[in-house]
């Protein structure tokens, strides 16, 4: 919830999230979560744990499927329908996973998918009227921990923004490139040029459809003008027609092809290769411990900032601040100057940071030596 990766999962060929929830994401989790009590068993309203993803994970069918192996899910509804009546609104004021309060406007329903599925659906309402809905087969779930949970899931997306930024996660470590065995299943490239022809013929029906929307007959109309709006709106109307005969051939068409084939059975040029991927699962391993040591120092901070982007950033310049390694032998000790940053409130904070750390008595790894940690230099 705090952002933390847990574990990676690495696909050179995409095949969408319910297919990695399914074979990879799931499975992991079945092996690392403890097992229900047994006294919790003959209750089956009780879940192992509960896992929130996005509208791309949406499918009733896999809903039903982990909720039979006490698997909760919370994720939105990808097909809502009609608005909620105003009147069924409460406000509930929030605590968020970073910590502050909000108000919202939610209510709940007991909602049946088209499996049959009976799930918890919660709404959330926005001062301009419109409806966030999110679906969880946790009965047990209170609906402002719906409420809480769902929106906490954009920390994910936080996290691999910061780590692009600021650690590089995206960048290649080495070059060169590996066969990708030729069973494995690709989108069919004819299949792919296929849709990406059909969305552009439906969009030029829309515009069609709008112009014909808007073709109107001005007031008061003369003879001249009258003539002209029958022979352009003829005119759309046939292009409507034509368009929307063009689209059927197109959808007959995509019937006949393949959505995946295999690797093997396309042209060697057009075949798929996977990176070269050893050095780089090693080097964003070691960048993943850096972010949760740096996530562990910035909440020791947060004590002292108010906001959680002068953290992260006052953390970065003390990563990069020079500082001096005082080894006491004798001692038993290490110690960490680190030069003042100019900036009373950051040294300030820092301060506070290096009472934090000299206060766990950690040994510098392979050594017998306590760290201490304390500023240097003008005040």
């Amino acid at each position: 919830m705090g952002g933390e990766p847990f574990f990676v999962v690495t696909q050179p060929v995409h095949e969408g999230l319910i297919a990695a929830l399914k074979q990879q994401v799931i499975p992991q989790l079945l092996a690392d979560a403890p097992p229900l009590e047994e006294a919790k068993l003959a209750d089956p309203q009780q879940m192992r744990f509960t896992v929130i993803f996005d509208r791309e994970g949406y499918s009733p069918k896999l809903f039903a499927e982990l909720k039979a192996q006490r698997i909760a899910i919370v994720t939105y509804h990808k097909f809502p329908g009609e608005l909620w009546p105003e009147a069924e609104f409460q406000p509930h004021t929030l605590r968020l996973l970073n910590g502050p309060e909000v108000e919202r406007s939610l209510a709940e329903r007991g909602t049946c998918l088209s499996n049959g599925l009976w799930v918890k659906e919660v709404r959330a309402r926005s001062e301009d009227g419109t409806q966030s809905s999110i679906l969880s087969t946790n009965m047990r779930l209170d609906l402002k921990q719906i409420a809480v949970w769902m929106p906490g899931r954009w920390c994910q997306e936080n996290y691999l923004r910061y780590m692009r930024q600021h650690f590089g996660l995206d960048r290649l470590i080495e070059h060169g490139s590996l066969p990708l065995p030729e069973t494995t299943l690709v989108v069919n490239p004819e299949y792919r040029r296929g849709s990406q022809e059909l969305r552009r013929q439906r969009s030029k029906l829309h515009q069609l459809q709008a112009q014909l929307g808007a073709h109107t007959l001005p007031p008061h109309a003369t003879p001249q003008q009258i003539q002209e709006f029958e022979t352009t709106g003829g005119e759309l109307q046939a292009k409507v027609q034509d368009q929307e005969a063009q689209i059927l051939l197109r959808k007959e068409k995509q019937k006949g092809l393949a959505r995946k084939v295999q690797l093997k059975t396309l042209p060697e040029d057009q075949r798929f290769r996977q990176l070269c991927p050893e050095s780089k699962h090693f080097i964003d391993t070691i960048k993943m411990i850096a972010y949760r040591a740096e996530s562990a120092l910035a909440a020791t901070l947060g004590e002292s900032l108010q906001r959680a982007d002068d953290v992260r950033s006052l953390l970065r310049r003390a990563f990069v601040t020079p500082a001096n390694l005082r080894p006491d032998y004798q001692n038993q000790t290490l110690t960490v100057e680190l030069h003042r940053l100019g900036s009373p409130l950051q040294d300030a904070a820092l301060a506070n940071l290096c009472a934090e750390l000299t206060d766990t008595e950690t040994q510098f790894p392979t050594t017998n030596l306590k760290l201490i940690y304390r500023q240097v230099g003008s005040a």
